[in-house]
C-alpha cells in the first residue's frame, strides 16, 4: 500500500507540466485532424487566394506521410507522459486510491480537452484549422530529432504496409465523386444550380460518343453532286441549313459539303445552271465512335462546323454540326428554324410520350426510372427495337421489366414516338432539375 504525503512544490510543477502536455496534444490533435481533411485541391485554392499560411499547408498535403508520423508520435508522447505525471502526483498525495481516480479522471480530462474539443473545432472549421496549424506542423517536421524519428517510423510502417506512396492523393477522384461534390456544394449554396448543371454537363460531356449526338441517317438532307446550284439554294433555304452534304451515287458517297453562301454567290454571278459539285467544299469525316470533347477542338482548330459520320462499314451513319456539340454542354439550342417540338410530354399521371430519337439515359434522368442502357441502343425507340425485334406499328407494346412501352408514332420504318408507364412498383415522376439540366423541350401539365 502506498502511503499518502502531503502537497508539495514538486507536484505543483508536476501538474503545471500535464496542462502544458494537454494543452500540446489538444494542438496536435487539431493539426491532425484539419490536415488530413484538406484535400491538395482545397490547398491550392487557398495559395490562389493568398491565405496566410496556405504555401506551408499545401506543400504538408502533398507528402502527408512526412507530417502524419511524427504528429502522432508527439500525441502519443504528450498523453502518455502527462497520464505517467497525474499517477505520480495521485499517488504521491493520496496512495492507491488516489492513483484509480486520477485514472478515471485523466481519461475523462485527456479526452475532452485533449482529443475531442481540438478535433470537433477542426472539423467545424477546417480551413482556418489548417491554416493556423500548418506552420507549426512544418516546424515541428523539421526539427532534426522529429525529423529523424519520424523517418525511421515512417520506414516502419512502409516495411509493415508496403506499396507505392501516392503523393496526390486528391488525384483520385473518381468522376461520381466530382459530381457529388457540385450536388454538395449546391446545397450548401457555394454554388448555382446553373453551375452545377453546367459541373455535370461537362463531366458527362467527355464520355459522349458522336452517335449519341449526330443526326442519324434518315434525317440528313443532302443533294446529288449533279444538281443544279439554284435548286440546291431553295433546298437549302426550305430546310433552313446553311451546309449541305453533296453526294455522288448515294449519301454512303459524301464528296463534299454545299455552304449557303457560295450557292448564293453562285447564282447571283449567274451560274445557277451548274452543278453543285463544283462549288462544293471539302468534307470532313469522323467515326461514330469517336469522342465528342476532341472533336469539338478539331473543329476549332480546323475551322469547321460540320462533319459526315461514317460507320464501321464505311457508309454514313449521320453528319454532326458544332451545334450539336454546344448543345451537349449548355443544352438545347432552338432558333428561328428549328421545331420545338417537345421531347417528353406528360400525359396522365405516371405516363409519358417520350420521343423515340431520346437517348435512354436522358429518360431514365428525366423520368427517375431505370430503364436499361446497352451498347446494342442509345435512344428509347432503339430500346423498343431491339425488344420487339421486328419494326412494331403504333398501338403495339412491349414489356421491358416493370415498365411498359408502347409506340405511339411511326414514321417509315422509324418510332417516331413512345408511351413510356411503370405498371409495378411506384409510378413514373417528372424531375424538373434533370430537365433543366438537359435543355430539353418539355411540356408540362397544367
Amino acid at each position: 500500500m502506498i502511503a499518502a504525503a502531503g502537497w508539495t512544490g514538486t507536484d505543483g510543477i508536476l501538474l503545471a507540466v500535464v496542462i502544458l502536455l494537454i494543452v500540446a496534444s489538444a494542438a496536435l490533435a487539431l493539426a491532425e485532424t484539419s490536415l488530413t481533411r484538406t484535400s491538395r485541391a482545397k490547398a491550392k485554392a487557398l495559395v490562389d487566394t493568398q491565405h496566410r499560411g496556405a504555401r506551408a499547408l499545401l506543400r504538408l498535403v502533398e507528402d502527408p506521410e512526412g507530417f502524419l508520423a511524427p504528429v502522432l508520435l508527439l500525441v502519443l508522447l504528450s498523453q502518455l507522459v502527462a497520464a505517467t505525471l497525474v499517477g505520480v502526483v495521485a499517488a504521491h498525495l493520496f496512495g492507491a486510491w488516489g492513483v484509480a481516480a486520477a485514472t478515471a479522471f485523466e481519461v475523462m480530462i485527456i479526452f475532452v480537452f485533449g482529443e475531442a474539443v481540438p478535433k470537433q473545432w477542426a472539423v467545424r472549421h477546417p480551413e482556418r484549422a489548417a491554416l493556423l496549424a500548418a506552420p507549426v506542423v512544418t516546424g515541428i517536421v523539421a526539427f532534426p530529432p522529429v525529423r529523424w524519428i519520424s523517418r525511421l517510423l515512417i520506414g516502419m510502417a512502409r516495411a509493415i504496409t508496403p506499396g507505392k506512396a501516392r503523393t496526390a492523393p486528391s488525384s483520385e477522384l473518381t468522376e461520381s465523386e466530382l459530381l457529388a461534390f457540385a450536388d454538395v456544394a449546391l446545397e450548401e449554396e457555394a454554388i448555382e444550380t446553373d453551375e452545377r448543371t453546367l459541373i455535370h454537363q461537362i463531366i458527362e460531356f467527355g464520355d459522349t460518343i458522336v452517335r449519341e449526338v449526330m443526326v442519324p441517317r434518315p434525317d440528313v438532307v443532302a443533294v446529288a453532286a449533279s444538281a443544279a446550284v439554284e435548286s440546291v439554294l431553295e433546298r437549302a433555304i426550305s430546310a433552313g441549313f446553311s451546309r449541305i452534304p453533296v453526294y455522288e451515287e448515294s449519301i454512303d458517297d459524301v464528296v463534299g459539303i454545299a455552304f449557303t453562301k457560295d450557292l448564293v454567290r453562285a447564282v447571283r454571278e449567274g451560274h445557277g445552271a451548274a452543278p453543285v459539285q463544283d462549288i462544293s467544299r471539302s468534307a470532313h469525316y469522323v467515326p461514330e465512335t469517336k469522342r465528342v470533347a476532341p472533336l469539338l477542338r478539331e473543329m476549332q482548330r480546323g475551322q469547321f462546323h460540320l462533319a459526315v459520320v461514317i460507320d464501321e462499314y464505311g457508309g454514313t451513319a449521320g453528319v454532326v454540326t458544332l451545334e450539336d456539340l454546344i448543345e451537349e454542354l449548355v443544352g438545347e439550342i432552338v432558333d428561328e428554324f428549328d421545331t420545338n417540338e417537345p421531347l417528353v410530354e406528360p400525359l396522365g399521371p405516371g405516363v409519358f410520350r417520350v420521343s423515340g430519337k431520346m437517348p435512354v439515359v436522358e429518360v431514365n434522368e428525366l423520368l427517375r426510372a431505370d430503364l436499361p442502357e446497352d451498347v446494342d441502343w442509345d435512344t428509347i425507340g432503339g430500346l423498343v427495337l431491339a425488344k420487339a425485334g421486328h419494326v412494331p406499328a403504333a398501338g403495339e407494346a412491349v414489356s421491358v421489366g416493370p415498365y411498359f412501352l408502347t409506340v405511339d408514332r411511326v414514321v417509315g420504318r422509324r418510332i417516331g414516338a413512345v408511351r413510356v408507364e411503370r405498371r409495378v412498383g411506384e409510378q413514373l415522376t417528372f424531375a424538373p432539375d434533370a430537365a433543366e439540366a438537359s435543355g430539353a423541350p418539355v411540356t408540362k401539365l397544367p
